[in-house]
């Protein structure tokens, strides 16, 4: 199906337009960081980064193309946000990153042991929700702390991934769909920190 005039398919169009949203979410995002505003969540972002080649070669090894764009684009963004998070991070030494991170390290000895892309891209994306659990957990504590552009950018990159697989295949929708059901829960829990502080703070004023 050809898109207008031009020699491009929807799936191709829609695959550089995901890597497009993909990469505009980190600007909001490093700018905030050099601000101030935000803090990233350090053991979520060194997870990210690590899984960021691994999510795209399990892919490319089940016949990925255009949808590939999406995690070629996180992953570059990722790795620059965890170099940046040394710094101007929080987190890292809690218990509950110790214990993401110490699952996280299960999680890549298993897919390391096999041999299947399939399986390898399913692990990678549980290890990768250990990160985004991190990340919830940290916005709903402290809402302030992340940029909301980001994570809403994140929903529409997602959106245009799937549409850039082309057809109906689970596999190769499994990784698009979970980076909106991330992003979506880190908005939530966003909103629901919000919530949460202007409950106290009436409380507080009373």
């Amino acid at each position: 199906m050809n898109f207008l005039a031009f020699n491009f398919t929807i799936p191709e169009v829609a695959g550089y337009l995901s890597a497009v949203a993909m990469l505009w979410s980190f600007i909001p995002y490093i700018r905030d960081i050099f601000k101030g505003k935000t803090k990233p969540e350090r053991a979520s972002w060194l997870i990210w980064a690590i899984l960021g080649a691994i999510l795209f070669f399990s892919q490319l090894a089940k016949g990925a193309s255009y949808s590939l764009f999406m995690p070629a684009a996180q992953g570059i963004g990722d790795l620059f946000i965890f170099v940046l998070a040394i710094k101007y991070g929080m987190g890292g030494f809690l218990k509950r990153d110790i214990i993401a991170l110490t699952g996280a390290s299960v999680g890549l000895f298993l897919w390391y042991l096999t041999r299947e892309a399939t399986v390898a891209l399913l692990i990678a994306v549980f290890i990768d929700a250990t990160g985004a659990t991190l990340t919830v957990i940290k916005s709903y504590e402290h809402p302030t702390s992340e940029t909301i552009s980001n994570w809403v950018l994140g929903v529409f990159a997602g959106l245009l991934s799937c549409i850039a697989v082309g057809n109906y295949n689970l596999i190769l929708l499994i990784f698009p769909v979970y980076v909106c059901l991330a992003c979506l829960s880190v908005l939530t829990a966003i909103s629901l920190g919000f919530r949460r502080k202007k409950i106290l703070s009436t409380k507080n004023g009373k």
